[in-house]
């Protein structure tokens, strides 16, 4: 192998030397033919600039004052007129004449120069001039030269002279790739594509004698940030091969056919290589399909794809060469380009499910000093969705906030603000709320964690703020799912709807004017009850008609109605009234549990961030609901509760009589008799436990 690459390298050295003697034997000519082309053009120019008179006209110019300078040469003279004022042309006509034997001339030329009328040399035509003009030939030639080889370096980004149509694929070896399956986690099912053809290029004898074939290539599919390139790299890192590594937009020039070229060049290298590896990124650059839907018709990208589809039929497997490519668009794909015999294996790396988000936070952690109290499963939940990219961002962003807290170790409460950070932006300090928007958008946000809790088929709250983000949001509610799912019921996404519009039913409750703030919870609202009838089925008044199609599925997962305008209206009317009934339901929960929800608001407009923790004891203890409540911050989060008790009883009696005052006393002694300690309030400020 080493032998072979030794043997093949030494070929490209004494190939290499004709291309370039080629390239300075042409490049000197065209710099040769230019140097002519403009002393001709110069040449011709001076000509048409020169008018012939005779020598006594010339004696007559010279009489007059006309003659602003004389060139004598042995058989000429050269007169160039004194400038016109009154001419706007910017060059002036030059006058020759023969030359006569005249003795007084050169006497007449000297008066004239002393006052100051004219200047006169005379010209020196010997060697040394004419040492002089090849001089100027040869720095002409020079300049030419170097403008040239400028310009054909600017062109051929391969580096060599001539090397437009080269293939400029970077070349990897295990060394410098430093990548290997086990730097790949959460893609387990994808690994085992892909060591399988690493086995092969190691072990081809034993899949040859049972009569197996390589697979030509593998087309990586999936979203952007799961780790396709990635996989390419530990690809290149395992096998040990030397690996060729190019985006699909490196094949795309100026110039019709450098596509074409530049494929043909791509695997001339590689048969010269094998066993060896070629991997395209974003093959869909030049992959894209040749009917005119997917936007056809380019012809160089036809050009490069059609010599693409003539290399991968052309090449011999038993040599072991493999092609990977990456797309997150295999819809637009050419179907020549797709079936078996180019592309045998369809490889696709989704979004890493809960044991492979745990995986990926530990490889992307090994080198973070991590707190012993960090729960990378309790992390793993709440990044739901979340590709290999943002978890690597996510550890980052950790341990650097722990470095600005001026902590050697990353705790648990670092992850889950960088998960903030990642996903809803960094808090805006500088924004601050007026009193009155501050309410509004605790009411708000209250509204949403109230009708998790009052529902049933609704994930756990996690953390309520007010805080503002940088990304937009004035505040938000975190919901961390118990576990993993892969299928929502109707009955979820229901309660999710619900869930969406109690923001803005809190605001029509407690205001008398609703605001802007709502905006994304009506759009996703929207969206999700749209979803449940046009892809879902779940409509009485549609059924299972698939009415929408998705597009881009890797991508923004972008729908396309399939229906007529006349459906699309009963949808709209289907979706309003989902919407209208959800956003009822929402208001019912939240006025009968109005006292609950002052309570709440009050609770975090003085903290602006509660747990789930606590906001779960504070509902508990207001509704009396025996529900979980935290311990961590028990003396804290008791407190609170007796606050909240305290400003609840106080809104339910506003004007208190005697007698309920009296029955309220008379409860508070057989409570105490009983053991159960309460908060009762005596006055502004002031109170009592029992």
């Amino acid at each position: 192998m080493e032998e072979n690459g030794k043997q093949n390298n030494d070929n490209q050295n004494n190939n290499g030397k004709k291309p370039q003697n080629r390239s300075f034997i042409f490049m000197l000519v065209v710099s040769i033919g230019m140097t002519l082309l403009f002393f001709y053009a110069y040449s011709r120019y001076q000509t048409s600039q020169q008018v012939e008179i005779s020598y006594s006209q010339f004696l007559d110019m010279l009489d007059k004052g006309e003659v602003a300078k004389v060139r004598i040469y042995s058989s000429s003279l050269e007169i160039v007129p004194k400038t016109d004022k009154k001419s706007k042309t910017a060059m002036k006509k030059t006058y020759y004449a023969t030359r006569i034997s005249d003795l007084k001339l050169v006497d007449r030329l000297e008066k004239a120069k002393q006052k100051g009328e004219l200047d006169y040399t005379a010209v020196d035509e010997s060697n040394t001039a004419m040492i002089g003009n090849i001089l100027s030939w040869v720095l002409m030639i020079g300049v030419f030269y170097v403008i040239i080889w400028l310009f054909m370096r600017s062109m051929s980004k391969s580096g060599g002279m001539m090397g437009v149509g080269k293939s400029n694929a970077k070349m990897y070896v295990e060394k410098k790739t430093g990548v290997t399956f086990a730097d790949v986690a959460g893609q387990e099912e994808s690994k085992e594509s892909l060591k399988e053809m690493v086995d092969f290029l190691h072990n081809p004898k034993k899949y040859l004698e049972i009569g197996a074939k390589l697979p030509k290539g593998a087309l990586l599919v999936g979203p952007p940030g799961t780790g396709k390139t990635l996989l390419a790299k530990a690809v290149a890192g395992e096998a040990n091969v030397p690996f060729f590594s190019l985006s699909g937009s490196d094949f795309v020039e100026l110039y019709v056919g450098v596509g074409a070229s530049r494929v043909r060049d791509l695997f001339k290298q590689a048969n010269s290589m094998a066993p060896c590896i070629i991997f395209i990124d974003e093959i869909d650059a030049i992959g894209r399909s040749r009917d005119s839907k997917y936007g056809g018709g380019d012809s160089e990208r036809e050009q490069t794809l059609n010599q693409l589809l003539s290399e991968m039929d052309g090449f011999d497997t038993s040599k072991g060469i493999v092609i990977l490519a990456a797309t997150n668009r295999p819809e637009v794909l050419d179907k020549a380009l797709l079936r078996p015999g180019r592309f045998d294996r369809r490889v696709i790396v989704e979004k890493p499910d809960l044991k492979g988000r745990i995986e990926t936070l530990k490889v992307h952690a090994k080198n973070v000093k991590m707190d012993e109290t960090v729960d990378f499963k309790e992390l793993a939940l709440a990044t739901s969705g979340a590709v290999g990219a943002d978890l690597a961002n996510i550890i980052n962003e950790a341990a650097l906030a722990a470095v600005k807290a001026g902590r050697e170790y990353v705790n648990q409460s670092d992850l889950f603000e960088s998960v903030e950070v990642v996903f809803a932006g960094k808090e805006k300090k500088d924004r601050i709320l007026s009193k009155q928007e501050k309410q509004i958008v605790a009411y708000h946000e209250t509204g949403h964690a109230l009708c998790i809790a009052l529902q049933k088929h609704t994930e756990p709250v996690q953390k309520i703020t007010i805080i503002p983000r940088t990304m937009g949001s004035l505040g938000y509610v975190m919901q961390v799912p118990e576990e993993e799912k892969y299928l929502n019921t109707q009955a979820e996404m229901e309660a999710d709807i619900v869930t969406f519009l109690a923001g803005r039913a809190a605001e029509a409750i407690k205001f008398p004017s609703v605001t802007t703030g709502a905006s994304n919870d009506i759009e996703q609202a929207t969206n999700m009850a749209r979803r449940m009838i046009t892809m879902y089925g779940m409509s009485d008044e549609f059924g299972m008609v698939a009415l929408e199609s998705v597009q881009n599925r890797y991508l923004d997962g972008r729908s396309v109605m399939n229906c007529s305008e006349e459906t699309a209206t009963k949808i709209d009317d289907e979706v309003r009234r989902i919407i209208k009934e959800s956003y009822q339901k929402a208001y019912d929960l939240l006025k009968a549990n109005e006292s609950v929800l002052d309570a709440l608001a009050k609770f975090l407009i003085e903290k602006e961030t509660i747990t789930g923790k606590e906001f779960m004891k504070i509902y508990a203890e207001i509704t009396g609901e025996n529900l979980k409540a935290a311990t961590e911050d028990g003396q804290e989060v008791d407190s609170a509760v007796e606050n909240m008790e305290q400003a609840v009883e106080a809104e339910r009696n506003t004007e208190p009589e005697a007698d309920e005052e009296a029955e309220r006393n008379a409860e508070s002694e057989a409570d105490e008799e009983a053991g159960v300690v309460e908060s009762t309030e005596l006055s502004e400020g002031e109170h009592k436990e029992e």
